[in-house]
This record gives structure tokens, C-alpha cells and sequence, in this order.
């Protein structure tokens, strides 16, 4: 597999994180766990039920050593998750989602997630409950904060 990368650009290869000053090629001759930095969230960033399941999905990919524990939470939050939402097409996703990760497929499984993202928002916009950021001066590097998100799914 042939990866280009910008310089400064950072990826993730089986739990190292790699940056290189320049713009840069890379050709992976093995089977190796890869995560780009663009398809990276920070864990502000988890502010609905399927991105705080991306995180997860994401952990596991970025830390192998880790993924063992990482996978019990995702299958905890999987089911939480699928009791959340009533859509068809979402709750087929997430079913689709479990088939990857049970495959070792995490990195489709992402990509599987960032796919549903514009559903869910429709739903939780729709129903009133899409994540409403306010300003929290209070925490340095976090400009919006969703309480009532982290007090849910925490």
C-alpha cells in the first residue's frame, strides 16, 4: 500500500505515531494497522453516541496493545448505541459495524461510522436532542462543552 503524506502530517502505524518534516511516501510491504491523523478525533470531539463509538474503534486501532480492553467497551457501547437510535438504516449500519470488528476490520469500521455521522445528526436534530455546544471559559483548550453528552455517556 502506497500512503503520501504532507509534511507535519502524522500517522499511526500498529501503536507508533510517525511525523515526518517534508512531504513524504510511504509503501507498507506487510499487513500493518494504520490510522491517519485526518481521520483521528480527539476525545472533545466525542459529543455523540457514534462518534464516542468511533473513539473507541479508533483506540483500538491506535493502541494494539490496549485493544483487547478497548474491545469489551466497544461491544458495551455498541449495544448502548443500537438502543439509542430506531432507524433502520443506522441500526443496520451498526450491525455492519460489529461484522467488520469481528473481522479484525476496524479501519472499514471507521470509515463505516463517518458514513452514518450525517444520519445521526438528522435524528438528534429532529428530535431536539443534537448537542447544543456552550461557551465554558472554566476549561483551558476547550472552547464548547456539552454537558449534558458527557453526563450521558460518561
Amino acid at each position: 500500500m502506497n500512503l503520501s503524506l504532507r509534511a507535519n502530517e502524522k500517522i499511526y502505524i500498529n501503536g507508533a505515531i510517525l511525523k515526518f518534516d517534508r512531504k513524504v511516501s510511504l509503501e507498507l510491504m506487510n499487513d500493518a494497522t494504520f490510522l491517519l491523523e485526518t481521520h483521528v478525533i480527539q476525545p472533545d470531539e466525542t459529543t455523540t453516541p457514534l462518534r464516542q463509538l468511533y473513539f473507541v474503534v479508533q483506540t483500538m486501532l491506535i493502541d494494539p496493545r490496549n485493544a483487547g480492553a478497548a474491545r469489551l467497551l466497544f461491544d458495551r457501547m455498541l449495544l448502548t448505541t443500537a438502543c439509542i437510535f430506531e432507524d433502520a438504516a443506522v441500526l443496520a449500519g451498526l450491525q455492519s459495524i460489529d461484522r467488520l470488528i469481528a473481522e479484525d476490520r476496524s479501519f472499514e469500521a471507521l470509515k463505516q461510522l463517518r458514513a452514518l455521522y450525517p444520519m445521526e445528526a438528522a435524528i438528534l436534530a429532529s428530535s431536539g436532542q443534537a448537542p447544543q455546544p456552550r461557551l465554558d471559559p472554566s476549561i483551558p483548550g476547550r472552547a464548547f462543552v456539552d454537558t449534558r453528552l458527557e453526563t450521558q455517556f460518561a
